[in-house]
């Protein structure tokens, strides 16, 4: 029996990003991208089983970092571990620097921006409890082809600017959590899952921020 829950989740035809323009990492042209991806004329809703064993098409993944300005000025980055329940056995025991999850039909009927938009609030809330304010602002998208789990999805990366570094675990899951500084998880690197590691490598660059 499949553990994969058996939900409707927001999926383009994979021949909509060709068209747009195929990439392989870390992309930071949202203006480019968005627009096509959350045109409800071209997303779809499939059933999740499916979805995930059809590279014909990509999921839409909100991928939310977190970031905390430390009083020297040095920017911290929440990390956690996946725990060994993970229903993504392709991501167990691998650390994370994003927080997300897939978009469901629940989310919304039209599979749009509002649906994309509530998605990445609800996926928020239940994986973390964060204190405070935060600014938050989209920055990219990752694409992954060279791993089986990367070439059903595809990431759209936002920064969440928090005010202050307050934040806790809601999944028995996300183990392992706290903020630190890059060149910590830089060095920690070949530990977390692929797309963490194109992530920390936009912001070493400069592109990610």
């Amino acid at each position: 029996m499949s553990s994969i829950p058996q939900e409707d989740v927001l999926v383009v035809p994979r021949s909509l990003l060709e068209q747009a323009g195929m990439f392989q990492g870390f992309c930071g042209e949202v203006d480019r991208y968005l627009p096509t991806l959350l045109d409800p004329q071209q997303t779809l809703w499939m059933p999740r089983a499916a979805a995930e064993d059809d590279p014909s098409f990509k999921q839409l993944i909100p991928y939310c970092v977190l970031s905390w300005r430390a009083e020297d000025g040095v920017p911290h980055y929440f990390a956690y571990t996946r725990g060994g329940g993970q229903s993504e056995a392709r991501l167990r025991a691998k650390r994370s620097v994003g927080i997300g999850g897939h978009i469901a039909s629940t989310d919304g009927e039209h599979g749009d921006d509002a649906s994309y938009e509530a998605g990445m609030h609800r996926e928020l809330a239940e994986e973390v409890a964060i204190g405070g304010q935060f600014r938050s602002r989209c920055v990219g998208l990752i694409n992954d082809d060279a791993t089986p789990v990367g070439s059903v999805h595809l990431g759209i990366v936002h920064v969440l600017e928090l005010e202050r570094p307050e934040v806790q675990s809601r999944e028995a899951e996300l183990i392992e959590c706290g903020f630190e500084p890059l060149a910590r998880l830089l060095a920690d690197r070949e530990r977390f899952e692929t797309w963490s590691q194109i992530a920390l490598d936009a912001v070493a660059a400069g592109s990610l921020g």
